[in-house]
């Protein structure tokens, strides 16, 4: 079976469990859909007050608050996706105890259902592009393989996240603690130009740190993304994916008798 099975044999089942998991997440909550929009509003309208006011943090002549917003969106949808797929086996015990089919679908759902988020709060970003006159130019075309990257490396890690919560429950603790490190490595409130050039470098081993810089060169400057980046980002996010899904298939004939 390959990484692809459950999105062209299984799409239906895909489907189901995605809208499933949106329609749980905000059931019985007055304002429903709108806290997609407005929990990274709020969070980037907090953080630019501080970082921008306070701390006067550099942004290459661009607004900080839809700098700060256009790191913050694909840094929320990768984080948020992690912290759903973390629990997606253990959440649907009661479906792999009775029913077979790839136990991926779970973790691949969690994922398909932040992306929904991811696109309904890119509207704001929208908002304040027109606002800043910020430049349309063709090189918005690359938010799609950069988007892709992201996936592949966030799909790969929540493969591996999701079956080892399953064994040692002490990793979605671990994993929290992780994430809130993982974004202050990431140049998701400041500038990677804040480092001497000599230190730059580091940067390329944090494929998040190449994605956010990339969705940022496209969207705020115009401009081309570094290609290398990339490559090096897409190569390492195949080669995890590959490695974490053979994992996950390797361990899930005993997920009913752990779960």
């Amino acid at each position: 079976m390959s990484v692809l099975t459950i999105f062209t044999k299984y799409h239906e089942l895909l489907s189901e469990l995605t809208w499933r998991e949106i329609k749980q997440r905000y059931k019985q909550s007055v304002l429903g859909y709108a806290w997609v929009i407005l929990n990274p509003l709020f969070q980037m309208l907090v953080m630019a007050f501080v970082f921008s006011k306070i701390m006067r943090m550099p942004t290459l002549g661009v607004p900080y608050s839809i700098y700060l917003y256009a790191g913050l969106l694909p840094w929320t949808l990768f984080a948020n996706s992690l912290t759903g797929a973390v629990n997606s086996l253990v959440g649907n015990a009661g479906l792999i105890t009775k029913i077979y089919f790839p136990r991926e679908v779970f973790v691949a759902s969690a994922v398909l259902a932040k992306i929904v988020d991811f696109l309904l709060a890119t509207s704001v970003f929208v908002v304040f592009a027109i606002y800043f006159q910020t430049p349309f130019t063709w090189h918005l075309l690359w938010i799609l393989p950069i988007f892709l990257i992201q996936q592949l490396f966030t799909y790969a890690l929540a493969l591996f996240l999701a079956a080892a919560n399953l064994f040692y429950r002490d990793v979605q603790y671990v994993f929290n603690l992780v994430i809130l490190i993982w974004m202050y490595l990431t140049p998701v409130i400041y500038p990677v130009e804040l480092f001497p050039d000599q230190y730059r470098w580091i940067f390329q081993l944090n494929p998040m740190a190449v994605i956010v810089n990339a969705y940022r060169q496209v969207l705020l400057a115009g401009a081309e993304p570094n290609y290398l980046s990339l490559a090096l980002a897409a190569s390492l996010s195949l080669i995890l994916l590959t490695v974490c899904f053979k994992f996950f298939k390797k361990v899930e004939g005993v997920f009913a008798d752990i779960v």
